[in-house]
């Protein structure tokens, strides 16, 4: 049987539909074809009576209408976020239990990031690794030189911890840039401030691992955060690391040591060098002290929560001093930042979302993605598309799945129930072929299973073993916040992936993320849309 020629019914009917006589009976010769290819000329009545249908067309009218703006140096500000190790399948989990948890079957949600006008891939790999580490990502996003993994803001001929090689292969950053030009700047992350992704946008070492120390001749990632030499150094900072901060001799007030061996205290000699008479600047460490700062009167704003990272959102309320939301960190240094009438650049990083991952906990991760989006939203909220380029996106991906057949609106931390016969719900949890239940989402590898109930700290399975392989789920609540998937391979933290990772954008020179690009593209789309490099 020859295959179905889609081409030549189609020029049948377009020869039938003009009328091939002189007599126009061309609509008599439409009425002898079956019905199914008559309805190839039109729509059906179930096609125009389906919402799904409907939203189709509205949603291309709204992309037929999008303005772009293709002036470079058009936009003042520019915000890029960073969801670390947010990769597709993490976004797609959080939509589904963003959706959730305001009573949808959770599908059809959006993040907030989602509704941007425009959207791409990004290829995440370092030159040295298929698959990446955040410090080489980092520092693609925010240079647009790839390079190594490991390193911070130097060249990819520089050897993981060279410092003689990195002091000569330094390259600029996007924030350096903009304070070149008198924007304002600022870092804001749920990580410690001189993890791997913040710490690129103003260091430059060849290990991402001298937060607080380095050897002779080089300079740890802390000093040079308060020693910034780029325009007046970064004017707003907020998220973890208070110990690569302070000398070991300190206690701060939740009572952890510094780390510093040197003596200094890094925090007084940030006050000193910006509280000069002239800038006011403001350090605070809790809740209480965010709360209280007068973003009128502050011109340097210095936040640093936790001495290590700040807690993940679901764990936030069991913080010792207390501790602000991304959403909320985002807020306010907004207000801050727009204060300065030639613009800004922002960083913000959701940095747990990639710790939840490594401990296999999708509880976690998802919890801190769907608070990204809110952080997200705030920046929408509360900028400008016409003069305000924000960019959402990925350092790189995790080995969790979104497998089985669970049927449409199934809790997406829960087990797979999979549909009937007739397309309804089965009334318990599918099987594997080992007798088991399983769930939607798992990992490749990492620490395994472990329930712990309602412990709402992820960090809590590093002190246990690994425990790979299946599980007899059958009464565990594989949705408690305690609950860490089931692995495949054994690895003392779940790795990264290396498959491309999503990117969004709103405002002038968003349409420049189409398509797939290297990660480095993200710094030239900013460079050129921003005036950075002085086009």
């Amino acid at each position: 049987m020859k295959p179905f020629n889609k081409l030549a019914l189609a020029f049948s009917i377009a020869a039938l539909a003009a009328g091939c006589s002189d007599d126009n009976s061309g609509s008599d010769d439409l009425a002898l074809l079956p019905e199914p290819q008559q309805q190839v000329l039109g729509l059906s009545q179930a096609q125009r009576d389906s919402s799904w249908f409907v939203s189709g067309e509205q949603a291309v009218d709204r992309a037929r209408d999008q303005v772009i703006d293709n002036t470079p140096g058009a936009a003042k500000n520019i915000i890029l976020f960073v969801g670390d190790g947010m990769g597709i399948s993490t976004v797609t989990a959080a939509r589904i239990l963003a959706g959730q948890q305001q009573g949808l079957s959770g599908e059809e949600y959006q993040l907030s990031f989602e509704k941007m006008p425009f959207a791409g891939l990004v290829k995440t790999y370092n030159t040295n690794q298929q698959t990446p580490d955040s410090a080489g990502t980092a520092t693609a996003m925010v240079t647009g030189v790839k390079t190594k993994a490991g390193v911070l803001s130097v060249a990819e001929d520089v050897a993981r911890g060279d410092c003689a090689a990195s002091l000569e292969r330094p390259l600029t950053t996007a924030l350096e840039l903009a304070e070149g030009l008198d924007k304002s700047t600022g870092i804001i992350s749920t990580a410690r401030v001189t993890h791997a992704t913040p710490g690129a946008t103003y260091a430059k070492v060849p290990e991402r691992d001298w937060e607080y120390a380095a050897p002779a001749g080089c300079v740890d990632i802390a000093t040079q955060l308060v020693q910034l030499a780029a325009g007046d150094g970064i004017d707003l900072v907020l998220g973890g690391g208070r110990r690569n901060f302070l000398p070991d001799t300190v206690t701060d007030l939740e009572g952890v040591a510094g780390k510093r061996a040197d003596g200094r205290n890094l925090v007084d000699e940030w006050q000193e060098r910006y509280n000069d008479g002239i800038t006011n600047a403001a350090y605070i460490e809790d809740r209480a002290g965010f709360a209280g700062v007068d973003v009128a009167a502050t011109d340097k704003l210095l936040g640093l929560f936790n001495a290590s990272h700040m807690q993940y959102e679901a764990d936030r309320g069991n913080d010792v001093a207390g501790e602000p939301s991304l959403s909320e960190m985002t807020a306010k240094g907004l207000e801050l930042l727009g204060k300065n009438d030639k613009g800004y650049f922002l960083m913000v990083e959701s940095g747990r979302i990639d710790h939840g991952h490594h401990a296999g906990s999708a509880y976690n991760a998802l919890t801190d993605a769907v608070e990204f989006a809110r952080a997200v939203q705030v920046a929408m909220d509360n900028t400008n598309p016409e003069d305000t380029l924000i960019i959402v996106t990925a350092d790189h991906s995790h080995v969790m799945t979104i497998a089985g057949y669970p049927t449409r609106g199934n809790p997406i931390l829960g087990k797979v129930v999979t549909n009937d016969g007739s397309g309804q719900p089965e009334t318990a949890p599918s099987l594997a072929g080992d007798g088991l239940p399983y769930t939607t989402i798992s990992y490749g590898n990492g620490f395994g299973y472990a329930d712990f109930g309602e412990e709402t700290d992820a960090d809590e399975r590093y002190e246990h073993d690994i425990d790979a392989g299946r599980q007899d789920l059958s009464h565990v609540d594989t949705t408690a916040s305690g609950y860490h998937q089931e692995a495949l391979v054994p690895l003392a933290s779940e790795s990264h992936a290396g498959e491309d990772v999503g990117v969004w954008a709103r405002g002038p020179g968003a349409h420049l993320v189409s398509g797939t690009n290297e990660q480095s593209y993200l710094f030239h789309v900013m460079a050129r849309a921003g005036g950075l490099l002085g086009e």
